[in-house]
Formats: C-alpha cells, sequence, structure tokens
C-alpha cells in the first residue's frame, strides 16, 4: 500500500538514503543533506503559505510505503519556472535560406536560447527508488506519483501556472559525460558536464548561463554527430516517466535543456488528463463485497489541499454517481470519512 503525501521534517534522513541511489545526471534532485534539508524546509513553506501569484514556492512529494514505512520515491513542483531571474532553454527552431541567384531554397534546423518558459510551472525531482521501479505494480505506483503533484494543482489553481513544463534528463555515458555538452556547453563553460552541473546546482535561470551561452542560433548541421543524435533522446532511467507524462497530454519537440540536450515536455493544462477529467465525489463506504474485478476502475484518489494525501484503489465507476465507494484502508491511508469530499482521476 502506498501513499503520496508533502514532504515533513522528519522525512531529510529518508530521503538521504533514497536520493543516493538516484543518477548523478539528474540535476532536479539534491545530493547533500544540507541541501536536501534546505529543500525540505522551502517545501513546507509553500504548502504553509498563503499564496496569490505562483512565484518562489516549491512543493515536494514524497512516495512512503506504508506497509513498511519506507520512502521509495520524490516528485516536485515548481509553482513558477525561473522566479528569481530567468528560465534558459534551446528551441528547436527551422531556419529558411534562400538564393535567388542559384535558385536554392532550404530549411536549416538551429538552436536559440529562449526564455519563454519563464513563469510556467515546473514539474521536477520524479524519482522512484529501483526496488518499486521492477517490482510487480511499479506502473501503479509511478502513475500515482506523476498523477497525484497535478491533482494537488487541480485542488490549488491559485498556486500555479497555466502552462506547465518538465525537463528530462537527457543522453550520458557511463562516465555521466553528455555528447551534447561536449560539442557545445563544455566551449564556452570549459569543465565537464557533471561538474557544470554542480557549479550552477542544476538551475536554469543563473545569470552565467546568459554571460557563456551563445546568444546566436546554433546551426544543427555544424554539430558532431554524437550531439545531434542526442538531441531530444531521453536517459533510459526517464523513460518510464516520459510514458507518463506523454500518456498525461504533455508535448515535446519544441524545446531541449541547455546543458545536456534532454526534451523539455510541455503543456497547457487543459490538455492534461488530471485536469480534464478529475472529478470531485462524496465519500461513501464500499460495501462487501465489492464487486467483480471486471467491474472495478482504478482511480487516483486524492485529500483536499489542506490534507493532501493520495492513493491508487480499485471501485465501482464514479462517472455516474456522486459518490466514490472507498474500502475502510483506503479511507484511512487518505484520512477522510464518509461524507467528505475527494477529487479523483482514472489511472
Amino acid at each position: 500500500m502506498y501513499v503520496v503525501r508533502p514532504v515533513e521534517p522528519a522525512d531529510v534522513g529518508a530521503l538521504e538514503t533514497l536520493l543516493a541511489a538516484s543518477m548523478p545526471g539528474v540535476h532536479t534532485l539534491p545530493r547533500t543533506r544540507e541541501k536536501i534539508a534546505a529543500l525540505v524546509e522551502r517545501s513546507v513553506a509553500s504548502f504553509a503559505a498563503h499564496v496569490d501569484i505562483p512565484s518562489e514556492e516549491t512543493y515536494l512529494f514524497v512516495l512512503e510505503d506504508l506497509e513498511h514505512r519506507e520512502l521509495v520515491g520524490t516528485a516536485a513542483i515548481h509553482a513558477s519556472a525561473g522566479s528569481n531571474g530567468t528560465y534558459f532553454a534551446f528551441r528547436n527552431d527551422v531556419i529558411q535560406q534562400v538564393s535567388r541567384d542559384l535558385n536554392i531554397s532550404h530549411s536549416v534546423h538551429a538552436l536559440t536560447l529562449c526564455s519563454e518558459l519563464t513563469a510556467y510551472s515546473q514539474l521536477s525531482g520524479f524519482f522512484i527508488s529501483p526496488s518499486v521501479r521492477h517490482g510487480d505494480n511499479a506502473s501503479h505506483e509511478a502513475a500515482l506519483l506523476s498523477r497525484a503533484r497535478l491533482l494537488y494543482a487541480v485542488l490549488a489553481p491559485h498556486r500555479f501556472g497555466d502552462r506547465f513544463f518538465v525537463p528530462l534528463a537527457g543522453v550520458t555515458n557511463d562516465d555521466g559525460q553528455s555528447p551534447f555538452w561536449d560539442a557545445l556547453g563544455r566551449k564556452f563553460f570549459k569543465m565537464d558536464f557533471l561538474d557544470a552541473e554542480r557549479v550552477i546546482g542544476g538551475a536554469r535561470n543563473r545569470t552565467l548561463i546568459v554571460e557563456l551561452m551563445p546568444h546566436y542560433p546554433v546551426y544543427v548541421p555544424l554539430l558532431p554527430g554524437p550531439a545531434q543524435a542526442a538531441m531530444g533522446q531521453i536517459h533510459p532511467s526517464g523513460q518510464l516517466a516520459f510514458d507518463l507524462l506523454t500518456e498525461e497530454g504533455f508535448e515535446a519537440d519544441e524545446y531541449i535543456d541547455i546543458f545536456d540536450g534532454g526534451p523539455i515536455l510541455q503543456a497547457h493544462k487543459n490538455a492534461l488528463r488530471s485536469f480534464r477529467g478529475s472529478m470531485v465525489r462524496r465519500v461513501a463506504t464500499q460495501d462487501q463485497p465489492a464487486g467483480s474485478p471486471d467491474s472495478m476502475v482504478e482511480y487516483a484518489v486524492a485529500g483536499t489541499e489542506r490534507n493532501f494525501r493520495a492513493i491508487v484503489v480499485a471501485c465501482a465507476p464514479a462517472e455516474s454517481s456522486e459518490a466514490l465507494c472507498l474500502p475502510a484502508w483506503a479511507q484511512q491511508a487518505l484520512k477522510v470519512a464518509p461524507g467528505d469530499n475527494v477529487i479523483c482521476v482514472r489511472i
């Protein structure tokens, strides 16, 4: 049994153990206890804040194995990317070139440094323990973790923007080096990929990006083959997240990360299943027996903004009913009672 909930100060030690297993190139997760503690403190303050306009808030969620009282996953949302600066990315452009004298016309793929994602809400920090990732129900737990943070955004729309984006880790080799970085960023930063990530701390809004990265379009045909091949490609560890996000309604191809060339997925909230398909229902107690497995539907179910917890549960279809019939264990996990309102969406 798993539940997604906001991180708590007591989780710092467990998070340090959990994140030690994450991939070095994932730039949206802290590694040291000091930085983890700072992120937790920032998240706790964000959940407690009264927000009128999305700003510097960061909301960190954890996936907890209730049976073993163990943290097995993380996911986060930054309310407004680049809130203390500008969020930079490369935009995929096509430049038309024409020579009337030679009667030649062709299109050239180019990368342009842009700040268009600034003020979008940014999903980040998605990580699941290898023990869960390779388990029998890994897709359920991953779908719950990925979708729960969006359900929180459905419950608290004033805390987030109307558009969301997600940067995914790009291709790196066994040593953590990026062919895209080696062909481009390294020329301007004069350091290895992982060193650059450590210096910049995973941020994409630092002044030094403007100071060092090229301001003019980068013509893709001039890049080495391995760098071109890496553009828009995800690290194998990110395939699960990519599949979940595209199923949710996110789209790729328009932007890539300025460091490793990984894809940046983006969408308006109205295009996302969690916003379009979510329903508010009153909690009712599930009768026993619950019915045949064929008649049951799996939902991601979440409580209120103030008491946010989310689970996956199979129950009777709720589309044509005002109530969602939940078993006792589900009510206990969500800390709700019959008559309370919950939000749900089909997994």
